[in-house]
């Protein structure tokens, strides 16, 4: 099976998860700059959502370079993939609208570990389908930084509970190591 419907279906379920979580901004009454503070913990909520979903399908886009076909269970992977995505506006909402409480802070970094985890799974369901000898399990590696990702939002979850900020500063600087571009993938695409 081609690679094409995957990549446009996840395109489109992740566009929606971005409009959906824009939509969840409301709109404040007043006329001067003071009726934007109560808004903050939203707008920082939605900022730091919108740099992870950004990142997974920056991410996801750039692994699907070095894809060369999917089966069923690529499929299913990238299903269970958008489906802990697709939570992201509840997990962005419910924290920023209860101004980063811990438990919501938690319930966030939750998130975030499942869908590094699905992101893992779906890594592994494309090994299966190529091979471990393959150009795409060359351009995989290691995977050092899903690795630390994964242990740092997991680490999240109980840290939400002793003091909020930490566990944001630590999923922001998760962010922050994937903004530079992978590069793994775009050497197979070249060479494919």
């Amino acid at each position: 099976m081609t690679k094409g419907r995957i990549e446009a279906f996840s395109d489109g379920v992740i566009a929606i998860i971005i409009t959906i979580m824009v939509l969840e901004l409301k709109v404040p009454e007043g006329r001067d700059l003071a009726m934007l503070v109560p808004l903050l913990p939203v707008f920082l909520s939605y900022v730091l959502s919108f740099v992870n979903v950004g990142l997974y399908w920056n991410n996801h886009h750039h692994m699907f370079h070095a894809v060369r076909h999917v089966g069923g269970w690529v499929l299913w992977a990238n299903l269970h993939l958008l489906f802990w995505l697709s939570l992201m506006p509840f997990a962005t909402g419910l924290m920023g609208e209860n101004h980063f409480a811990p438990v919501t802070v938690a319930l966030y970094a939750v998130d975030l570990a499942m869908c590094a985890i699905a992101y893992t799974l779906l890594v592994f369901a494309l090994l299966a389908e190529h091979g471990r000898d393959s150009d795409f399990a060359r351009a995989i590696g290691s995977d050092r930084k899903g690795k630390i990702s994964l242990a740092c939002y997991v680490a999240a979850i109980p840290l939400a509970f002793v003091q909020p900020l930490i566990s944001l500063v630590l999923m922001a600087v998760v962010a922050a190591i994937w903004v530079v571009p992978d590069r793994r993938f775009a050497r197979v695409a070249e060479r494919g």
